[in-house]
Formats: C-alpha cells, sequence, structure tokens
C-alpha cells in the first residue's frame, strides 16, 4: 500500500496488480502448441494419403477391360474400401494443419498468399472427395452382390472421371499449396531455404508431369509435407531443449540451483 498526503491527512491508496488477460494466456499458450498440433496433423495426413494412394494404384491397376478381375475379387474390394475410408481422415487432418499454420502465422499473414493458400488447400480437398466418392461408387454396384459383373462402360467412365479429379485437378491444385506456403515460408522465415527450394521444386514437378508418363507423381505431395511436419517436429524439440538449458544456466547464476533437463 502506498501513502497518499492531502493536508494534515493520510489517506493510503490501494496499488493494483495487473494480471494477464485469458486472451494473452492463450496467445502465450497458441505459441507453444501450434508447432506441434502442425507437425502431427502434417504426419498423419502424409501417411494416410500415401497409404490410401498406394493400395488404390496396386489394386485398380487393371485395365478397362478387367472390371471383373478388380470389382469381384472380395480381397481387392476389402482393400478399396479401407483406402476410401482412409481419405476423409487424411483431408480432416490436413484441413487442421492448414488451420494451425495459419494460426502460427498470426498478424505476419499476408492477405494475397493466404487467399492463395487457403483456396488451394479446399480445392485440393474437394477434388480429393470427389475422386474418392466417384470410385467408391463402383463398389456400391447392386449387381455385385448377386455375382453380376459391372458393366465394362461404366467402370470405364468411372476409373477415368475419379483419375482426372485426383490426378489433374487435385495434383494442380496440391501444387499450388505448395508454392503459396513455400512463399509464405519464405517471407516469414518459418521454414530453412533447404525445404522451402525442394518444395518448390516438388510444386514444378506436380505441375510439370502427368500422371500418364508417371504413375507416382501424386506421392510427392504427401512426402513433402511429411518432410515438412518431420521438420518442424525436430526443431521444436531443439528449441524446447536449448530453452531449457539457457533457463537452468540462467537460475545457476543468480544463485537458484535449477535442474537440468537430460531430455
Amino acid at each position: 500500500m502506498s501513502a497518499l498526503v492531502i493536508g494534515p491527512l493520510k489517506i493510503d491508496q490501494p496499488r493494483f496488480i495487473r494480471h494477464p488477460t485469458t486472451v494473452e494466456r492463450l496467445d502465450s499458450r497458441k505459441e507453444l502448441t501450434a508447432p506441434r498440433g502442425a507437425a502431427i496433423a502434417g504426419i498423419v495426413f502424409s501417411v494416410l494419403l500415401t497409404t490410401s494412394l498406394l493400395i488404390v494404384h496396386l489394386t485398380m491397376r487393371a485395365s478397362n477391360l478387367q472390371a471383373e478381375a478388380v470389382l469381384t475379387d472380395p480381397i481387392r474390394r476389402r482393400a478399396l474400401r479401407v483406402a476410401f475410408q482412409l481419405v476423409p481422415i487424411a483431408a480432416i487432418a490436413f484441413l487442421w494443419l492448414m488451420g494451425v499454420l495459419r494460426n502460427r502465422l498470426g498478424k505476419y499473414e499476408d492477405q494475397f498468399f493466404a487467399t492463395v493458400f487457403l483456396g488451394s488447400g479446399l480445392g485440393f480437398v474437394a477434388s480429393l472427395f470427389c475422386a474418392t466418392a466417384i470410385a467408391g461408387a463402383l463398389l456400391e454396384d447392386p449387381a455385385l452382390a448377386s455375382g453380376k459383373v459391372t458393366n465394362p462402360e461404366i467402370y470405364a467412365f468411372a476409373r477415368r472421371t475419379a483419375w482426372a479429379f485426383m490426378n489433374i485437378f487435385a495434383i494442380k491444385m496440391a501444387a499450388t499449396f505448395i508454392f503459396s506456403t513455400c512463399t509464405i515460408a519464405l517471407r516469414t522465415r518459418i521454414l530453412p531455404r533447404w525445404l522451402v527450394f525442394s518444395g518448390f521444386g516438388c510444386g514444378i514437378v506436380l505441375l510439370a508431369v502427368f500422371s500418364n508418363s508417371w504413375a507416382w507423381a501424386a506421392l510427392v505431395f504427401p512426402g513433402w509435407m511429411l518432410m515438412v511436419s518431420l521438420y518442424i517436429l525436430v526443431a521444436r524439440w531443439f528449441e524446447k531443449r536449448e530453452r531449457s538449458l539457457i533457463e537452468a544456466a540462467s537460475g545457476q547464476k543468480s544463485g537458484m540451483p535449477r535442474d537440468i533437463p537430460l531430455s
């Protein structure tokens, strides 16, 4: 309590202590949790999408005239159902990754690149859902329950439409997403330069290479996202360890013993 003197009277004036607001506490907590959330979401997205693409590619390699070999085999149908069920979970993880990255940028987010970043990400998810829905509709043909084979023309149309959504629209949206992410990272320096320029290279590959000439082109995008996620996890671990060592050293200098963490 501090005293205020007014004439002969002496009045005690209360001293108010400012406590952090809820918004400030959430902001400080966001700085700690955002990188880890982005890394985990990116790893989940990369692993699930890669698994789904591998299953679909290895199962539906048959030509348009081999619908019987694909749809009448119970093992292949079961594998395709598993692959299609993984796609929505991978898309949710991807949307979570987008939200965490935008939240991490905060006031440094540029409106132009943020619009391209958000639009390309949503376009990629929409194209991925369309390809999955069309390919999954082949498995729900009532003729398969009675042992009949799907019309080869219907199978060829659905297969080519799903291929177009995945290997033309989704891949091009993924390339745009990589370009916008790398540009934002280059401006804000949230990623190292080698990872940024490797992203530009992956984006050029996705734009220039057609999937009919390279069947594994769709795996470039989840592969690069996995690299980014692993870097965020490793960098966060080193940053946390370095901060702990600095705090321990400062505590020893001030005469306050502190335990140095081993990990």
